[in-house]
């Protein structure tokens, strides 16, 4: 009798594991590189065709105010993963800082209950990967044609273009996975990072739109002398052959290192779409604005094309969870590493606390929680991403975890989550946008820069939206200048930012 007794206690106990298993969600996380919310038609675009990531939306939720703690790539993912600001993640920069996965990290306290883990694509945090079962990784920033990938078994370079083999190597993996445990996939898409090389099937997709020039397009940058000394110009900073693939000869463009690593096919069909366009340019002689406004044309349809290969991509995996029925039981995230300038203030790439940077686009679906076609006005930011996916799988957050759960947007979507952002960009660099540290809240946003320039900017974004006029010395803001400076100060004190409250000590008025 005790026998049966100790084996219906080991089945309960069994079937007990298995439910609970199944209970918990699993988790897919796609993120993009440089993805701008202006080119999602879900975020209101005009003229991009983004089908399959606002189907994310129409089917869950999107985010309007979503943000980013240091609007450069690889400080992004770490906070992604660890749900910490980048001071106390270690990864500040992309220059000077090596991530140190022994820290503790959302994945690994995901695989304690028996999530089975995933990194595929663009990481751009080293090749020491820690917390997944699996990953597959481009190395460093990686290639769009015949990319390079780090696994378990090293390193092997696989022929094609980069937004179809992360997506075929990551529907390879869940169909190995065992399918009574739950799995989180983190999908790294190289797109839509410069130089924006498209796939050549969607050559000719936006190259008769007529894109409208961004009203801040000519910035003077009157009162903004860190923006005044930035090289994001797209007159004056973007490559016409590097960036824009007008090369002086052939011979220049095959030399390019992106085009040596194509085969044949890939060159011929490069060199029959742009060499045409080369030459059209050459023959109009265009000059001054005429060029910079070409290049911003060229610009944009580069992009688009190239995001329009990883969006049909992001439409295999939605297909993939439908095919499997996986679509009840699984969180979808789809977000940028951050924002990017589309010609606003002239600029192409990110890095500021401006709107267009600092502001990633971010949607999310999952059924049992989101109801279809939910809009979401909570600001947060991306360390809240990692303790907001342990709630839902039912774990408690590691107390060093500076990121909050926004679980609770999700069940009332009128909810507040955070009254104030901050933010700290490091890096002192390339294209010279000097290091800065601010705070905003619902209309003004407060900025401290420091190094290459040291001067404090103040912006009241119910004026003046586009952030155009630096109204820190004006007589009639020094009240509101005294209370964001208190809440500058909270937020640093908050997040244990010991660097930029030595710098913001430092009197320079």
């Amino acid at each position: 009798m005790k026998l049966k007794t100790l084996l219906f206690a080991l089945i309960t106990l069994s079937l007990y594991k298995y439910s609970s298993a199944q209970k918990r969600p699993n988790i897919i996380i796609i993120i993009s590189d440089d993805h701008a919310y202006q080119t999602i038609s879900a975020y209101g675009s005009t003229y991009a065709k983004t089908p399959h990531i606002d189907r994310i939306a129409t089917e869950g939720a999107i985010f309007n105010h979503a943000y980013v703690n240091n609007s450069i790539c690889g400080p992004a993912r770490a906070t992604l993963l660890t749900g910490k600001y980048s001071h106390k993640n270690g990864f500040k920069d992309n220059e000077t800082s090596e991530f140190d996965f022994n820290q503790d990290l959302f994945v690994k306290q995901l695989q304690q209950v028996g999530y089975q883990t995933a990194w595929v694509g663009k990481i751009h945090l080293g090749e020491k990967l820690q917390g997944f079962n699996y990953y597959d990784i481009l190395v460093g920033q990686g290639t769009y044609f015949n990319p390079d990938f780090i696994s378990k078994q090293g390193r092997k370079r696989t022929e094609g273009y980069v937004s179809d083999i992360v997506t075929e190597k990551s529907i390879n993996w869940l169909d190995t996975l065992d399918s009574s445990k739950p799995f989180c996939l983190v999908i790294g898409h190289k797109a839509t990072h410069r130089t924006w090389m498209p796939d050549p099937k969607d050559f000719g997709a936006y190259d008769s739109m007529n894109f409208t020039i961004p009203s801040t397009f000519y910035d003077n940058y009157q009162s903004r002398q860190a923006a005044a000394l930035q090289e994001m110009s797209i007159d004056k900073d973007m490559k016409m052959a590097y960036d824009l693939k007008m090369f002086n000869s052939l011979e220049d463009m095959m030399n390019d290192g992106n085009f040596k690593r194509m085969n044949q096919e890939q060159k011929d069909r490069y060199i029959a779409y742009y060499r045409p366009i080369y030459e059209q340019l050459r023959n109009s002689k265009l000059t001054g604005k005429q060029l910079a406004e070409w290049k911003f044309r060229r610009y944009m349809i580069d992009y688009l094309n190239t995001a329009q290969s990883m969006d049909r991509n992001i439409g295999k995996v939605l297909d993939y969870l439908d095919q499997k029925s996986l679509v009840q039981n699984t969180i979808v995230i789809y977000l940028s590493d951050q924002g990017f300038y589309m010609g606003e203030h002239g600029w192409f790439d990110k890095r500021w606390m401006y709107e267009e940077s600092f502001r990633t686009p971010m949607l999310m679906r999952y059924p049992p929680l989101i109801k279809p076609a939910t809009t979401i006005g909570a600001k947060l930011v991306n360390a809240d991403i990692a303790p907001t996916l342990l709630e839902l799988a039912k774990i408690k957050k590691p107390s060093d975890m500076q990121g909050k759960s926004f679980v609770h947007v999700l069940k009332n979507t009128k909810e507040e989550h955070r009254k104030d952002l901050y933010y700290h960009y490091f890096e002192n660099g390339e294209h010279a946008v000097s290091p800065h540290f601010g705070v905003k809240d619902d209309r003004y946003k407060l900025i401290r820069y420091y190094k290459r320039v040291e001067s404090w900017e103040l912006f009241d974004l119910q004026k003046d939206p586009n952030e155009l006029q630096n109204v820190y010395k004006d007589p009639t803001y020094q009240r509101i200048v005294t209370r964001m400076k208190q809440k500058l100060m909270k937020q640093i004190r908050q997040f244990d930012d010991k660097e930029a409250e030595t710098i913001y000590k430092v009197d320079i008025d």
